[in-house]
Formats: structure tokens, sequence, C-alpha cells
């Protein structure tokens, strides 16, 4: 049997007269940039999220960098992030002429470790050659990252704090939303993603008003209260109404698909607890992942290999993420580090693997799945 390891068929069944109607209204009104789409989910996913404002932007690279010209990051300041993650995460420092500085991560959340960041901050202090700026945790796989540890150690060094929950959106840490937390919380709409359209998109959110009024106008190529006259630099980030309709179809029905992946994720923890050689995720306590992802730890990159080898075998898709940490990657050689400068971030990479995980994903098709990793161990 074929098992989708993402089912966007599925799921569009269930809104597509939602969605037809939605992209049905943009057609007849013509505002199909920034329409009134916008300015809806705006408010329905800011008070979702947990914050008093939320922008749309075109893609969650474009709410990153949003963020970072916000927040002046800039030449000679360091922001610290994690390497287990998607180039964006990164890359968006690195193209306003900021440098990332890799910190270690968790060995059990996968997400930045409070400890590791500590004692990056102080080798950054003790060389004096850049401005500690700023810290962007992830959340990975969509679970959240430890926020009380890692804002306080943002505030104790003057630093701002940037939430990337583009994996995340809907996960909760202690019953706050993870878009609740830093100065400001990106997201992204990429259709992959818990809650996705049907082409990129991102999104914002802040509490300040200040803000609010700064990311709208970066959106805009940096526009004033006088459309022509631009005060600062920005760049073209808008949200086309178009998928802004589609996010409204989908955010109808996305309560209740945390929910599914939820069970489903608690599932396959069963039905994984008598399979030897493999470690399931744990979400700690206090804590409520979207799952993003189901990823597995094998006991080496030898097994992995294997185990995934049999997965295909039974035409059951499978996925690495992420294979080459950022700080091992070609565009980061002039940084300087080498392998062994982040072991627990690198050894992770060697491990890990992802199964399918989607809120239409069957007990019976799960079953198979286990069925498969349980014959190759």
């Amino acid at each position: 049997m074929s098992i989708p390891f993402i089912d966007l068929k599925t799921q569009y069944r269930e809104v597509e007269d939602a969605v037809r109607s939605g992209i049905d209204a943009v057609l007849e009104h013509g505002k199909y940039i920034m329409g009134p789409e916008i300015t809806e989910l705006e408010s329905k996913l800011a008070d979702f999220a947990g914050t008093r404002h939320a922008v749309g932007c075109a893609s969650g690279t474009d709410a990153l960098m949003m963020a970072l010209m916000a927040l002046g990051a800039g030449p000679g300041d360091a922001v610290f992030t994690t390497p287990f993650t998607f180039m964006a995460t990164a890359e968006t420092v690195s193209l306003l002429g900021a440098t990332p500085v890799f910190v270690d991560i968790d060995p059990v959340t996968f997400n930045m470790d409070p400890a590791d960041l500590k004692r990056k901050i102080a080798k950054v202090k003790d060389e004096g050659k850049l401005r500690c700026k700023g810290v962007i945790a992830v959340d990975l796989f969509g679970l959240s990252a430890e926020y009380e540890a890692l804002q306080q150690r943002a505030r104790n060094n003057g630093m701002f704090l940037i939430v990337d929950a583009a994996q995340s959106f809907g996960a909760t840490y202690h019953g706050k939303r993870t878009t609740a937390f830093g100065d400001v919380a990106c997201t992204s709409f990429f259709p992959a993603k818990p809650l996705g359209c049907y082409g990129d998109g991102g999104m914002c959110f802040a509490n300040s008003d200040e803000m609010d009024k700064l990311l709208r106008s970066i959106r805009v190529h940096g526009m004033g209260d006088d459309k022509y006259d631009n005060v600062r630099l920005g760049i073209n980030g808008r949200l086309d109404s178009m998928q802004a309709a589609v996010l409204l179809a989908k955010f109808a029905i996305f309560p209740g698909e945390i929910e599914k992946r939820n069970e489903i994720a608690t599932r396959y923890n069963e039905l994984l607890a008598d399979v030897p050689g493999v470690t399931p995720p744990t979400v700690p306590e206090g804590l409520e992942s979207v799952w993003a992802q189901y990823s597995l730890l094998a006991e080496s990159s030898e097994h992995r290999e294997e185990l995934m080898g049999r997965l295909k075998a039974a035409d059951i898709p499978s996925v690495i993420y992420y294979p080459i940490p950022l700080h091992l990657q070609t565009a980061y050689k002039s940084l300087g580090y080498q392998r062994g400068d982040l072991p627990v971030c690198e050894g992770i990479a060697e491990r890990i693997f992802s199964l399918p995980m989607h809120p239409y994903l069957t007990a019976e098709q799960q079953e198979t799945i286990v069925t498969a990793l349980k014959t190759a161990c």
C-alpha cells in the first residue's frame, strides 16, 4: 500500500467548498494583493496566537527577514541560533550582514540548549569581535523550545528574542502559544506546515504597537504614512489574497487537526514501544506539540539506512530532517566551524528520520508502518 508522507489531497476534500468559495470571492472583488482576506486572517490568527498583532507576509523566510530588520540586526551583530533547522533561519541573519552563531541542541527535544547558549554568549563576549544582538529559537518538529530559560538569557544580555515557529504554529508552552513568546514570532504557511496554504506564505506576531507598525512598513518597501514616502528600507513581503482565502478555509478545521495529530503521535508511541533499536520522540511535561513531523532516532547512521530501506521496500516514505547541520554546510564554510564543534546536533543528524505524519493517517496505516520497522529490527 502507498502511504502519503503528508496527505494534502484528503485534507482538500474536507475544505474544498470553503476554499473554492474563498477564491471565487477574491476573483470577484479583484483585490489580489492585500485584499480584505488579509485583515480577516491577521485578526483571527492573532487571537489564536495569543498576541495583539499579526502581520501576514509572503513566506516564512520573509517573516524572519522582516523581524530581523525591525529589530535592527546588521553588520557586527551576533545572532545566536540552532544549526539543526532549515537554511532560512540562519540565511536571513547573513543576508542582513549579521553573523549567525550556532548553538548546540538538547538531545531530547532537538531544540536550542539554553546551557550551550550561555556558553556561546560568553565566548562571543570574550572574543570581543561581535555584539551580542539577538537569539532566534526554533521550535523543531512542532515542539516548543525552552522559552523560560531562553527569554531569561536574552534579557539578561540585552538581546532580542525571535521565535521561529514555522513548524510549531498552534503548539503551546505551559499553556501559552509559542507565538506569544519573544519580541517577534514568525511562522510559515508553506503547504507542508501544520497550517499551510497552496503556495508560499508567512506571518509575524507581536504584542508591541511599535513593532506592528515597523513590520507593516517593512512589508511594503519601508512605506510611511504616505505610500509614496518610503521612510526606511523594506522588502516586497506582501501575502496575496488567494493564499489568505485558502488559510481562512483551512484554519476553520485547524484546531481539530491538532487534536488528530496528537492522537496519531500517541498511537505511534504505543506501537513503537516494543520495537528495539528506535527511540520515539518525547514531549516534556507542560508542552503540547503540533507534530509537524514525527521523528525517530535509529541506533546509528547504518541502522537508519537499513530502517529507511525497509520502509521504502514496503512503499512507505520517510525523510531525514536534517542530514547536514547548518554549521557544516558549504554556505557557512567561511565561519570556520569544524565537525565536532556541535557534537549533539551532529550526532542527532546521523540518526534521525521522520515517518508519515498528518491528521488523516489511519490506525491501519500506522500499524503497517510500524510492522515494516519491526521487520527491519
